[in-house]
């Protein structure tokens, strides 16, 4: 079966709407929508405040970001049906990671990045041969079979597909959560291969959609960093910046989790990678962990410290700063003098810029100088769009103490 995609709808743009229109910013709220004549994640035609098309997008009903643009009056196809756009956006996502040499069939990539790309809330994440959706607006949802069928046509070797529509954005839309096998069967055991480093991936019960494959190249900046180290990995989830770190030749590497689950996958990886003897789980609260490490006068040569985000939004974001500082300050006072700590936040609320001085502060809280080597952001499989500063969400900073 062939599915079609039809514009099926219109709104209308207030003055304001049409202000951030022209800023360039893809997300329109309901307050600034004069007119709506749409269903439930429809495609509609984008009207300014005269009645005269000037993009197109799609609606969610019910939900305050009520209109993600897309597409510009021009992009509009002269037959209606919106098909071969749509595989024109993932034939250019696709290109993206073939040049970067993300293609390889064993590999693992992220093959959408939803509205960054112009898919309004569809990722799709691909582990060697299976397929992971995330759908995470009404218009995903309502084209996440087209997109399936697209797929099938442009990636023929992934067997397999998986709908991993549970992240809690979905209540902002009015949508259940959703987790099936659409496609195929998964096989028994995941294992992704990156270069030297082999590890598994749970799809259908890991974090996202099974895997945080946006840290991937900071895990290999960390590891260049960590030779003859000590080395802890906080908030370790299934042990990658951990292991990494011992494929780079890390002496010892203690990983630090409250997740049974991830820390018996860690166990798992270090295994397959030769590195068990030099890699160890520990179960525990992250923070409590680093304050008694502290106190029994413990020491490390470079730390990984990958919390889940203080603030999902900008209401959040100002009491954010003192749990950022508390769990950096007492890293920092962990490290040998030289050491590095790599610190990330994945919370797009949260500026670089406003980053960069919550680090400030925590190193004046653990009283030592502390310098920033480098400030990353996700690989290139995450590719930022400008105008959308909520696509560059992921801040990795790079510090050396003294």
């Amino acid at each position: 079966m062939t599915t079609t995609l039809t514009t099926s709808g219109r709104v209308r743009l207030t003055g304001r709407g049409r202000k951030r229109w022209l800023r360039g910013h893809p997300w329109i709220y309901a307050d600034d929508l004069s007119e709506v004549e749409a269903e439930r994640g429809a495609l509609v035609a984008v009207e300014d405040p005269h009645g005269t098309v000037v993009a197109y997008g799609a609606y969610s009903a019910d939900a305050r970001l009520a209109l993600r643009l897309f597409a510009r009056a021009a992009d509009a196809p002269d037959d209606g049906d919106w098909r071969a756009h749509w595989r024109g956006v993932l034939t250019r996502a696709l290109a993206v990671r073939e040049a970067a040499g993300l293609a390889d069939a064993a590999g693992a990539a992220r093959v959408l990045f939803g509205d960054s790309e112009g898919w309004p809330g569809l990722v799709v994440d691909r582990y060697a041969d299976v397929l992971v959706l995330q759908c995470g607006t009404q218009f995903a949802d309502r084209t996440r079979d087209l997109a399936l069928e697209l797929l099938d046509e442009l990636l023929p070797h992934a067997r397999v597909a998986v709908d991993r529509s549970d992240a809690s954005v979905r209540r902002l839309e009015g949508l259940e959560r959703r987790v099936e096998v659409v496609r195929g069967e998964l096989p028994a055991e995941l294992i992704v291969r990156e270069d030297a480093l082999a590890y598994e991936v749970d799809v259908l019960g890991g974090h996202k959609t099974g895997h945080y494959l946006d840290q991937r190249a900071n895990r290999v900046r960390f590891a260049r960093r960590c030779a003859g180290r000590r080395v802890l990995d906080a908030f370790c989830y299934d042990g990658l910046f951990g292991v990494r770190a011992a494929l780079a030749g890390a002496s010892e590497v203690v990983c630090v989790d409250q997740s049974a689950e991830a820390l018996a996958r860690l166990a798992r990886n270090a295994e397959r990678n030769g590195v068990a003897g030099r890699v160890r789980g520990e179960r525990a609260d992250v923070m409590k962990d680093l304050r008694a490490r502290h106190a029994a006068g413990e020491r490390f040569g470079a730390i990984s410290l990958d919390p889940p985000p203080f603030a999902r939004s900008r209401a959040e974001a100002a009491g954010a700063e003192r749990g950022y500082r508390e769990v950096n300050s007492r890293a920092l006072r962990l490290l040998e003098p030289g050491g590095c700590l790599a610190s990330a936040s994945c919370s797009h609320a949260i500026r670089p810029e406003v980053w960069v001085e919550f680090l400030s502060q925590a190193a004046r809280d653990a009283g030592r100088p502390v310098w920033l080597e480098e400030l990353c952001g996700a690989d290139v499989d995450h590719p930022v769009l400008l105008g959308l500063p909520e696509s560059a969400y992921l801040k990795c900073a790079f510090l050396r103490s003294a």
